[in-house]
């Protein structure tokens, strides 16, 4: 029994640990997630599930359950130390959301934990908040629907800034469809390495490992898992056979549409997997430079690309926004997929929604316009640039679009709808695809192609 109670304590240090690296040290949840289960792999399936399930469920659900606890609570969830807001958090998040551990456990074992951190003299009141809450969950006061962007902001735990810009954009339905899908139980969807298996045989060998496995109805490459517990136990990930990527960027290159022999160019391209994605469509012809700002950065896509044994990519440590010359006119096709405000990928990285600002927003649109205006002249005449960005906001997509060809002149649009799958060519506006998760089965993103006019032509 002893054994056990301890056992069960690490699992929540552990998870009070990664709350309090992202809430206050502002480390990308899935960075820290994936840091701390490649540490403790020794921990079984079943508690490495609850480890990822409360953290990411905190996270997630943040609004609400600082909401609820305000409620219930005479101190108020920004005035409590970081360490007993955090123990509280996720103890309220096991209460409302996880049927498999009675609520008189989460009270114990957040009390333990409050008291293993030094916080002895706070034992009462992280008991009294929890028992309250625990008899008062059923009867929780949530703001009035008719006040639509205060009551979806604690529903669906999206700071109201965010709600505003979308609702005024997208409308009420669209927006409500997106929320629901980011709080969906998350799949990963992953690219079959053509080079080195079939679609039928990874199939299989992911099966044989107990993993879920379901294809894709947009690409016939793509498939969707679940059910697995650490990737980096899989055999067919240690091998190469698959990239995690998500369908709107494996796009990127089926848009890109690269012919044989092309010399391509990807100016932030880290982790790599568009990178990788277009080597592999040149079948070993033609050459790819991926590029990233930082040695880090650049270290990741050398990781990945030793993993594929593909001969026609390199990596290179280059600062986008500073113009470098033996680039000029040299690309058949220049990959810009840009650092942008991310939100379209909130459902995998939910602490994206809270880190983000407005201000932050207009920097980064800055910062896109920036390195347009440097790398365009890498494309040769004739060849073409593929714009993209993992985000759902005006300024970042369609307004830097219009602004580059207002710009350069040079530049023509291109029409991808024969490069997207039937279903959603519908969708396309200006020759340009906006994803949204929930209307889409994809993340949020956004795709634009551009074509180099021949001197002949312009």
């Amino acid at each position: 029994e002893d054994a056990a109670m301890t056992k069960a304590i690490d699992e929540r240090a552990l998870v009070l640990e990664i709350l309090l690296e992202i809430t206050k040290e502002h480390v990308p949840s899935h960075v820290v997630l994936y840091n701390t289960l490649a540490k403790y792999q020794y921990l079984e399936k079943r508690e490495r599930a609850f480890i990822t399930r409360v953290t990411e469920g905190t996270l997630e659900h943040m609004i609400e359950l600082d909401y609820i606890i305000n409620q219930f609570s005479k101190v108020k969830v920004n005035k409590m130390k970081p360490v007993i807001r955090n123990i509280i958090r996720s103890a309220v998040y096991q209460m409302k959301y996880m049927d498999s551990v009675p609520n008189s456990a989460v009270c114990n074992e957040a009390v333990k934990l409050a008291q293993k951190k030094g916080f002895g003299t706070l034992k009462g009141f992280v008991n009294g908040v929890l028992r309250n809450i625990a008899r008062n969950l059923a009867h929780v006061a949530y703001p009035d629907q008719k006040n639509t962007i205060e009551y979806l902001s604690v529903v669906y735990s999206m700071p109201e800034w965010i709600l505003e810009e979308w609702i005024e954009k997208l409308g009420e339905e669209c927006t409500k469809q997106m929320l629901e899908e980011f709080q969906r139980e998350k799949k990963v969807t992953i690219r079959c390495n053509l080079a080195k298996t079939t679609k039928e045989e990874l199939m299989k060998k992911l099966r044989s490992e107990q993993v879920e496995v379901e294809e894709h109805p947009y690409l016939d490459y793509a498939l969707i898992i679940g059910g697995f517990d650490y990737l980096g136990d899989l055999d067919a990930f240690l091998d190469g056979e698959f990239y995690v990527q998500d369908i709107s960027s494996m796009m990127v290159a089926e848009i890109a549409a690269p012919k044989e022999g092309d010399y391509i160019i990807d100016v932030c391209a880290a982790p790599g997997g568009k990178a990788l994605h277009l080597a592999e469509k040149l079948q070993g012809s033609g050459r790819v430079e991926a590029r990233d700002l930082t040695e880090n950065k650049v270290f990741f896509i050398e990781e990945n690309i030793e993993r594929t044994n593909l001969s026609n990519i390199t990596a290179r440590q280059q600062d986008a926004t500073v113009y470098d010359e033996k680039s000029r006119e040299t690309a058949d096709i220049l990959i810009a997929d840009l650092p942008c405000s991310g939100l379209g990928v909130i459902g995998k990285k939910p602490d994206i929604k809270y880190n983000m600002t407005k201000e932050q927003q207009e920097e980064l649109s800055r910062l896109q316009k920036t390195i347009l205006n440097t790398v365009h002249s890498y494309v040769k005449p004739g060849g073409y640039l593929v714009y993209s960005t993992c985000t759902i906001r005006e300024s970042e997509n369609m307004g830097n679009v219009r602004w580059f060809l207002e710009q350069f002149p040079e530049f023509e649009s291109v029409s991808i709808d024969r490069y997207l799958p039937e279903i959603i060519r519908k969708d396309t506006k200006e020759n340009c695809m906006q994803f949204l998760p929930g209307v889409h089965k994809s993340d949020g993103f956004f795709i634009a192609k551009f074509r180099k006019k021949d001197l002949a032509e312009s």
